[in-house]
């Protein structure tokens, strides 16, 4: 009876071994990921991509590597020239290298350990570095200065990177965040030019009224002018017309003689009039009194 227990336990260990051990002949590595396989320590030169791999030693230990894009955000405070300090976040877009995950392995480590030992380190440096360039903290806002930061901080973590099995695809800056005093005087700065835009605004108003006002005066003036000499004109012509008049009667006795009688026809059409002395010796035969109805 004994025998047979110790038989019975020798093929269940042997059915666990032999489970194991097939279990071992095959590797799945999961989509996004490749393995690297070590033995007794020592890493293994190539990789493993996503996929089943059969078969393969069963003795191996396995390190899985994300080797998808990702976003690392980073935030640091930077001193400038003027030794202020602003805080400035900035995202790095970053991939493992899957041809150079052992070498990672044998380097640095697991994929946690490129972050805390090679990324964060190196762009909180190259962060320092940049400040150093900045003369004044509100500089930082300048797009010029922006686009300086994020090319010099691609190239430095590429140059760093690449060697240690890490692709740099981008780095952008998110956000920037100036010292308090910095930003109060800022505003008080933009309040001060708004202001100034209003006052230039109000003063081209006024002008431009002014300048509507002395064009309508002008117009006006012009007018008045205009209508004055059109009768002065008026006037002189009249004035000619007059004298020339008086030149006329003044040479023509005949012409002195025609007006009376005109008046004398005027007269005799009045039914109040009777009487009319007139005076024969006269080259102008004009009535010299009216006595009005003879009873």
């Amino acid at each position: 009876m004994n025998k047979l227990k110790t038989s019975l336990g020798i093929l269940v260990i042997f059915a666990l071994v032999l489970v194991w051990f097939a279990s071992s002949l095959y590797q799945k590595v999961p989509a996004g990921y490749v393995g690297v396989a070590t033995l007794f320590g020592e890493v293994q030169k190539s990789p493993y991509e996503e996929g089943l791999h059969i078969p393969v030693n069963p003795f191996y230990e396995w390190y899985f590597y994300d080797v998808r894009q990702k976003s690392h955000l980073e935030e640091a405070n930077v001193p400038s020239q003027d030794q202020l300090q602003t805080k400035i976040q900035v995202s790095v877009q970053f991939q493992l290298s899957s041809k150079n995950a052992p070498k990672i392995l044998q380097e640095t480590g697991q994929a946690a350990d490129v972050l805390r030992v090679h990324i964060v380190p190196k762009l909180r440096s190259l962060l320092r570095e940049q400040g150093k360039t900045i003369k004044r903290a509100e500089d930082f806002f300048l797009e010029e200065t922006q686009q300086n930061m994020q090319i010099s901080l691609l190239e430095g973590l590429k140059d760093y990177l690449t060697p240690k099995g890490v692709d740099v695809g981008a780095v952008l800056i998110r956000d920037i965040s100036l010292p308090p005093f910095i930003i109060k005087a800022i505003e008080s700065k933009k309040e001060r030019e708004q202001e100034v835009e209003k006052q230039k605004a109000e003063l081209e108003r006024f002008r431009t009224e002014q300048q509507q006002k002395v064009a309508l005066a002008k117009a006006e003036s012009e007018a008045a002018a205009e209508q004055a000499l059109k009768k002065r004109v008026l006037a002189d012509a009249q004035a000619y017309e007059i004298e020339k008049i008086n030149s006329a009667i003044g040479s023509n006795p005949n012409y002195v003689k025609l007006q009376a009688l005109e008046a004398l026809k005027a007269i005799s059409k009045d039914p109040a009039s009777k009487i009319y002395f007139m005076d024969g010796d006269s080259p102008s035969p004009l009535p010299l009194m009216n006595f009005g109805n003879v009873r």
